[in-house]
């Protein structure tokens, strides 16, 4: 059986990521009320356990993957790099085929992509991309969960991203391919995305929009999504952030956006910055469900690798 490696959304797919999606709100749902760390009644990862590696550091990644490994009956074992033998020279080859060895699926953060990549070469058990430089899938299925428990649907979907054209976006782009919807992304010069993925969306049918105008992005756009415009592990940039400026997401952006239109943030948010106060506290913010949607995300993720969905 082909190992199921979960490094972009694209590894997956529009019916994975579909079923995902639809995996993880009727788990949400049926385990509602109960303690946070009860075991799902049909305990379908009994007896596995993820190795979770970070390289970089982690709030989210790290809570959500290890209860969503409780959640579903297994275990998960937390490894800084630092304290690894990788943090010592040992090869991203040799750590894939030792930890192939003793657990039954991988999970890491870190920087370059590359070496995700050659860790799921060598890995003769899942591996899953809990962030990279390139991409934050993990992330955009939560996003997605969010965006369909609060009402949208997602095919036509008009989503609107500003600032830094990072790994986020990379991952949002992927996701409007395979789930059709649309994406205009106002950015300043010089912090496009990665053709690649902007090539990918419009490949899958949908309308990409490159913009340098906030207020032309959030004209009708039914989701608005920002991230930290210093991202983490970049040094800070004073440039960078004065060129980030008007993209702020703010009371004034969010009036050309439709009435029930939505504001996503992955956090951590840097409010004042990428977005003001008074919409991240409003009522069009659904920063707090994506966050515990990321729990839910990781669930049918795991699924998915493990050959459940």
């Amino acid at each position: 059986m082909t190992v199921r490696h979960f490094l972009d959304l694209s590894d997956a797919g529009g019916d994975a990521l579909a079923a995902m999606i639809g995996d993880a709100i009727d788990r949400k749902e049926a385990r509602k009320g109960q303690p946070k760390g009860l075991v799902d009644a049909d305990a379908p990862l009994a007896g596995r356990t993820l190795a979770m590696i970070f390289e970089k550091n982690s709030t989210r990644t790290r809570v959500s993957f290890d209860m969503a490994m409780r959640q579903l009956g297994g275990n998960a074992m937390v490894m800084q790099a630092g304290t690894m033998q990788l943090g010592r020279g040992e090869s991203v080859a040799d750590t894939a085929r030792v930890l192939s060895r003793m657990v039954d699926a991988i999970m890491i953060r870190t920087d370059d992509h590359s070496k995700i990549e050659e860790l799921a070469h060598h890995a003769t058990v899942p591996v899953i991309n809990g962030l990279t430089d390139r991409s934050h899938p993990c992330q955009i299925v939560a996003d997605l969960l969010t965006l369909v428990e609060h009402g949208k649907a997602l095919p036509g979907l008009e989503v609107a991203w500003f600032g830094d054209g990072n790994n986020v976006l990379h991952s949002f782009l992927e996701a409007a391919a395979l789930l059709k919807f649309n994406v205009r992304y106002a950015v300043p010069d010089g912090y496009e995305p990665e053709p690649e993925f902007v090539r990918f969306a419009e490949a899958g049918g949908v309308k990409v929009t490159l913009t340098r105008s906030a207020e032309e992005a959030a004209e009708g756009a039914d989701v608005l999504v920002t991230d930290t415009w210093v991202s983490m592990g970049q040094p800070e940039a004073a440039g960078k952030l004065a060129a980030m400026r008007p993209y702020q997401v703010n009371e004034a952006l969010m009036t050309f956006a439709n009435p029930d239109a939505l504001f996503l943030h992955c956090l951590p948010a840097h409010v004042g910055d990428e977005v003001s106060e008074g919409v991240f506290e409003s009522a069009q913010s659904v920063v707090w469900d994506e966050a515990e949607n990321r729990i839910h995300a990781q669930k049918s993720v795991l699924r998915w690798a493990f050959g459940q969905l």
